[in-house]
């Protein structure tokens, strides 16, 4: 772009002067407004341009995950790993999600409490369930290397998650129609449905859980491994018990939304603060439904 000084701006505009008295008409005033728009408006393209610039080098998309779920299977090693504190890039909870949860374990304690997902805050949850179990269920080597727990009754074991995240949509649909995927299709470690862990510690299928938390695994990009089995198994595990609490994070996220909303149902919603949602799921069902209200169809 090729920027002019006014003094050449108006040295351009003046006319020869054999045609000087025809020029006169045009008044040295006229000519210098007539100037001053000129270069405002090349300074205002100018900036314009930078703009248009900056923002498109420096804005990217939102990642949308597609809307296809997963196979579900997870397969732990089932060793207890000790872990060491060192600061690790993870995910938080905000203060006012994590107070939620301190809570509700701190009233429930000493209880069961199953976690699937493991950062650092969560080691105080372990602390608030003194005299109770605690188990951490966590498929990030680089988490459980940075974390380290000493508190008795706390157990925790490496996972695995093999379902991505983009298999979500595909899933929810098998579900729907599998009859193995029911409330009441039987044990979770023999399930055929494809979103059942059925490979999980012995621990987490004997047990009355009274608090279970999912906050993992990651599920952030489309490759991820997904969080629609943890939910799926959270919700069955629920209903095997008495009273069963339910929290799900980054229920701002399309599949802990869609998930939550199919298998532990806006009934059963208790409370939320900003990502976390807590459901309380009356167990010893016998109904052949996750839900007694319809469900929105979302598929």
């Amino acid at each position: 772009m090729i920027f002019l000084s006014a003094t050449k701006v108006i040295s351009l505009l003046t006319p020869p002067t054999n045609n000087r008295k025809q020029s006169m008409k045009v008044t040295r005033k006229k000519l210098l407004i007539f100037v001053f728009f000129i270069l405002s408006t090349v300074s205002l393209l100018r900036l314009l341009n930078i703009t248009i610039s900056n923002s498109s080098s420096s804005t990217q998309p939102p990642v949308l995950l597609p809307l296809t779920l997963l196979e579900s299977c997870s397969s732990p090693s089932p060793t207890c790993t000790k872990l060491s504190t060192s600061p690790a890039v993870v995910s938080t909870l905000t203060e006012k999600e994590f107070q939620l949860l301190l809570n509700l374990i701190s009233h429930r304690a000493p209880c069961n409490l199953l976690v699937f997902g493991l950062i650092p805050q969560f080691l105080l949850l372990s602390s608030a369930n003194a005299g109770g179990t605690t188990i951490f269920l966590e498929d990030d080597p680089g988490k459980l290397s940075n974390i380290t727990t000493n508190s008795k009754g706390t157990q925790i074991y490496k996972v695995e998650h093999q379902i991505v995240a983009g298999e979500a949509y595909k899933l929810l649909k098998h579900a729907r129609d599998d009859p193995a995927c029911a409330p009441q299709a039987g044990p979770l470690q023999v399930s055929s449905c494809r979103l059942a862990l059925t490979k999980l510690p012995w621990e987490v299928y004997e047990f009355k859980w009274d608090v279970v938390v999912v906050d993992g695994p990651s599920g952030d990009r489309p490759e991820a491994p997904g969080r629609m089995s943890t939910i799926y198994t959270a919700s069955m595990i629920a209903r095997t018990g008495n009273i069963t609490d339910v929290v799900i994070h980054d229920v701002d996220r399309t599949i802990e939304k869609w998930f939550s909303w199919e298998f532990l149902c806006d009934e059963n919603l208790v409370s939320s603060t900003g990502k976390l949602w807590h459901f309380r799921i009356m167990g010893n069902s016998s109904s052949p439904r996750f839900c007694s209200n319809e469900t929105v169809q979302i598929l």
